[in-house]
């Protein structure tokens, strides 16, 4: 299977197991409860992908490269998920190969525009067919296209 994620507290994914034309995406949301720890993200996150390996055994990971965040925590939160997300890769046998695809270069591909807003990225998975819930499913959607094509 192939699977594209979008890192966040809300984390987009998109997989397939055979073609473009069989995709399945959404959205797994770690927001912590109210009384959960900060670490809960995280261990949400390595459940999620846990559970979907087990399911459909992953091939291979693409996941969106931020090389900028407007605020430390944000910062932190992609930094702790794409670290797990190498670890959960590199720990599987056989090792799962991952690569992360710059942002620009999504959105370029998806619509034409380097620097394209949430909204034309969700308006292009509308128009692709797809009925994403927010911007993070449709990037999900976007670079598991980008990189199937």
């Amino acid at each position: 299977m192939k699977l594209a994620v979008d890192l966040g507290t809300k984390t987009g994914y998109a997989f397939t197991t055979s073609t473009a034309a069989n995709i399945v995406s959404g959205v797994w949301d770690m927001k912590p409860g109210r009384f959960d720890g900060g670490g809960m993200r995280i261990l949400k996150f390595r459940e999620n992908l846990a559970k979907i390996h087990a399911a459909h055994p992953i091939d291979v990971v693409w996941y969106e490269e931020v090389r900028r965040h407007l605020g430390t925590d944000a910062a932190h939160l992609y930094g702790a998920l794409g670290g797990q997300l190498m670890a959960f890769c590199e720990e599987q046998t056989p090792k799962i190969p991952y690569e992360g695809v710059p942002v620009g270069a999504i959105k370029k591909w998806w619509t034409g525009k380097g620097n394209a807003p949430k909204e034309l990225m969700v308006e292009m998975a509308r128009r692709w067919g797809y009925e994403p819930v927010d911007d993070n499913e449709a990037d999900a959607i976007a670079i598991l296209h980008m990189k199937l094509s």
